[in-house]
C-alpha cells in the first residue's frame, strides 16, 4: 500500500493532514466528508499509519518532512496494511446503522492504554449512519477524549451528523475526483481504452471507487444493450416496451444505474444538436442508433424530464413496475 501520493486529486485535504503531522498538532478527532469513493477510507488508514510510523517517529527530532510518512515498510505500517494492528480499530454499520452497543464497546477499548502504538486510532466509517443513541454515546467520548487516541469519522456531509459531534471534530473536506484523474487511473490500472475510460469517468460522478467498480463489471455491455433497446422503442410494438420495463423493474439493484444511462443518452443526443464537445458517451457517436441531427430538441427535453421524474418516483418508493412502465411508454412516443 503506497502513501498519501496514491490519493488522487485531493491535494488540499492531504496538505492539511501533512501539516498536522509536521506541526505535531494532531486533533483528537477528525471528520472526513465527501461523496463515496473519493479516498476518505484509504486516507484514514494512511493517517493511522503515519501517526504511528516507526521510521517517521524516529526522525521527528530532525524535523523530517511529513512527506516521508507513512513509510509502509516498518512493523507498525505493515500491521495496519494487513489489518492486524491491535491499536487500529474499524467501526462499520451493522446493516444500515451504527448501533449504540458498537460505540459503547469502542469506548471501553479506548479507555485502556494502547498496546503498542503511539496513538490508538478508531476509524468510524459512514458515521452518518449512527442513530441518535449511538451519536450521543460517541459525543461523550469526544467531550472527554481518551489520551493517546485518535478518532477518524467519515461521512457524506456534515449535515448528516449531530452538530455537537461535528463541532468537536476537525473537518477535512474531500472533493469529487476530476474526470481526467479518473481516466488516468482507469487507463493505467484497469486496462481500459482512453475512449471507454472517458465514458466511465463521466458517468462515475466524481467517485473513483464507483468508476473502478464499473470498469470491473458488465456496466459497458449493459449500457450498450440499454441504448439499443431505447433506440428501437419507437418502431417496436408496445409489448416489447412493456417487456423492457418489466426487466428493468425486476433488477432493482441496478435500476438507478439504468436510469442514469437513459438520462445520459438523451442528454447526449440533445447536446449533439449544438456540438459534440460535452457528450458523455463519445464512443457511441459512430453508431447508426445515435440519432439524427434533425431531432426535435423539445421532444428530447420531454424525455429527459420523464427520466428525471422516474428517478424521483423511485427515490420516493413508488411502485417500480408502474413507474418504469409509464416511463417506457413516454419514451416510446414521437
Amino acid at each position: 500500500m503506497p502513501g498519501f501520493e496514491s490519493i488522487i486529486d485531493q491535494q488540499k485535504p492531504i496538505g492539511i493532514l501533512r501539516a498536522l503531522l509536521e506541526q505535531s498538532a494532531v486533533a483528537h478527532a477528525l471528520l472526513f466528508t465527501g461523496i463515496d469513493g473519493v479516498g476518505k477510507q484509504t486516507t484514514a488508514r494512511l493517517f493511522a499509519m503515519a501517526v504511528n510510523c516507526e521510521s517517521y517517529l524516529e526522525d521527528t527530532n530532525s524535523r523530517v518532512s511529513a512527506d516521508s510518512a507513512p513509510c509502509g515498510q516498518c512493523v507498525s505500517c505493515r500491521k495496519i496494511i494487513s489489518g492486524n494492528h491491535p491499536d487500529v480499530l474499524h467501526i462499520q454499520p451493522q446493516g444500515n446503522l451504527i448501533r449504540i452497543d458498537q460505540i459503547r464497546a469502542l469506548g471501553r477499548t479506548l479507555a485502556m492504554k494502547p498496546y503498542e502504538a503511539r496513538y490508538r486510532v478508531a476509524m468510524i466509517s459512514d458515521a452518518h449512519r449512527m442513530n441518535p443513541e449511538s451519536a450521543n454515546a460517541l459525543l461523550k467520548m469526544l467531550e472527554e477524549p481518551p489520551e493517546q487516541t485518535l478518532l477518524v469519522l467519515t461521512a457524506s456531509e456534515t449535515s448528516d451528523l449531530l452538530p455537537t459531534v461535528v463541532s468537536r471534530c476537525q473537518r477535512v473536506r474531500f472533493n469529487p475526483v476530476s474526470i481526467p484523474g479518473i481516466c488516468r487511473e482507469l487507463v493505467s490500472h484497469c486496462n481500459l481504452s482512453p475512449d471507454v475510460a472517458r465514458v466511465v469517468a463521466a458517468m462515475a460522478g466524481g467517485s473513483m471507487g464507483r468508476a473502478i467498480a464499473m470498469s470491473r463489471s458488465d456496466w459497458l455491455e449493459r449500457r450498450n444493450w440499454l441504448v439499443r433497446e431505447l433506440a428501437g422503442l419507437r418502431q417496436a410494438p408496445i409489448s416489447v416496451g412493456l417487456a423492457l420495463a418489466q426487466r428493468l423493474a425486476q433488477d432493482k439493484d441496478r435500476l438507478a444505474e439504468s436510469l442514469e444511462v437513459m438520462l445520459s443518452w438523451f442528454r447526449d443526443r440533445l447536446v449533439r444538436l449544438y456540438g459534440s464537445g460535452k457528450i458523455i458517451n463519445q464512443d457511441l457517436i459512430p453508431l447508426p442508433d445515435w440519432g439524427s441531427q434533425n431531432e426535435n430538441p423539445e421532444i428530447l427535453l420531454t424525455k429527459i424530464r420523464a427520466v428525471r421524474a422516474a428517478e424521483k418516483a423511485v427515490a420516493a418508493n413508488a411502485n417500480l413496475r408502474l413507474t418504469i412502465e409509464g416511463l417506457i411508454l413516454r419514451l416510446s412516443e414521437n
